[in-house]
């Protein structure tokens, strides 16, 4: 249990123009084409509902509402019928944020620019209560230090990620709405947001799932229970992997396989809220597994500096030429 208090402890320091259409993309059934440059008028939709939560008056409480769990749509203009898509997710570490904060805004335009549909999401957030299994709270009465890791915010984990593998989910059950091949997925995030993002394209299809049964939560019902998912790639800008190393530890099987996602790690090497270490961390243990991954330190740079660039290219087209090498996209 040391390991998991040392992890947790970590996490909790955690802050956190579009042209006309110029390319016409006929319809395909191989690889998905993407553009260099910016090209297609993206379409916003806000506030789709994906899925459904609780929110308790205090902690697992009877007493509880249901919450309505919304995502934005932004969809390039063109017709293909054979997009990639990207699920983003916000950071603040899991106490506040959201999916219209102005970074991930400008990461969802520019890949929908370039014929990603990309979505960004909210979730519940520690002032929103949502349930959490006995377990959790088990091990956090007896484990954790309150004068040293903020009780609430470890147990916002749990919602927090139930809500992203739901939007997951929904994302699959319904690309043929959006043209999307399932065969490109890609997600990411920055901070807690980025945390969230590496669990997306590691865990299991039960994780964050089935710890908990429609009988103490209802609302899972509407998370697309049955449906698959499979991630090809994850952006991590300056997170961690402690949602994996809390199941491991928790549940004592090991999350980090062969089976993962190729992953861009790129982090501030003096980073005082998700130290550098736990960048270095998650190349470790991809290193270790041989899943592919690239490994961006930013010498200097402290913590979500969404504006620093590398060699002169900035995060975004970082990402972009990661992308296009781990799915081997078709560039125009």
């Amino acid at each position: 249990m040391k390991k998991l208090f040392f992890t947790v402890s970590i996490l909790f320091f955690i802050a956190s123009c579009s042209n006309d259409n110029t390319i016409e993309i006929p319809e395909e059934t191989g690889t998905p084409v993407v553009t260099e440059n910016e090209t297609y008028t993206v379409t916003v939709t806000r506030n789709i509902v994906y899925a459904q939560g609780l929110s308790h008056e205090t902690l697992n409480s009877s007493n509880a509402t249901t919450m309505n769990l919304v995502l934005d749509a932004y969809v390039p203009d063109n017709t293909s019928n054979n997009r990639p898509a990207m699920l983003l997710i916000h950071g603040g570490g899991f106490t506040s944020g959201s999916k219209e904060a102005p970074q991930i805004v400008n990461l969802a335009n520019y890949f929908a620019s370039r014929g990603w549909v990309t979505f960004s999401i909210d979730y519940r957030i520690q002032g929103n209560l949502g349930t959490v299994p006995q377990n959790w709270v088990t091990f956090a009465e007896n484990n954790l230090d309150p004068t040293m890791v903020n009780v609430n915010q470890f147990l916002a984990l749990y919602p927090a990620s139930r809500d992203a593998k739901a939007a997951l989910r929904w994302v699959f059950a319904n690309a043929a709405n959006y043209n999307i091949n399932t065969d490109y997925m890609t997600v990411g995030g920055g901070s807690a947001g980025a945390v969230t993002a590496t669990m997306l394209g590691v865990t299991d299809a039960e994780d964050y799932r089935d710890e908990i049964s429609t009988t103490i939560d209802p609302t899972l019902a509407t998370t697309n229970l049955n449906q698959a998912t499979k991630v090809h790639s994850i952006l991590d800008f300056w997170g961690s992997g402690v949602t994996v190393e809390v199941l491991n530890d928790l549940y004592g099987r090991e999350r980090f396989d062969t089976n993962d996602a190729p992953i861009i790690i790129i982090h501030g090497t003096e980073d005082p809220t998700v130290l550098f270490e736990e960048a270095e961390k998650l190349r470790d243990t991809y290193n270790n597994t041989g899943v592919a991954y690239e490994f961006y330190p930013l010498e200097g740079a402290g913590h979500g500096v969404w504006d620093a660039t590398v060699n002169g290219n900035r995060l975004e087209k970082l990402c972009f030429d990661f992308l296009v090498a781990q799915q081997q996209l078709e560039v125009q």
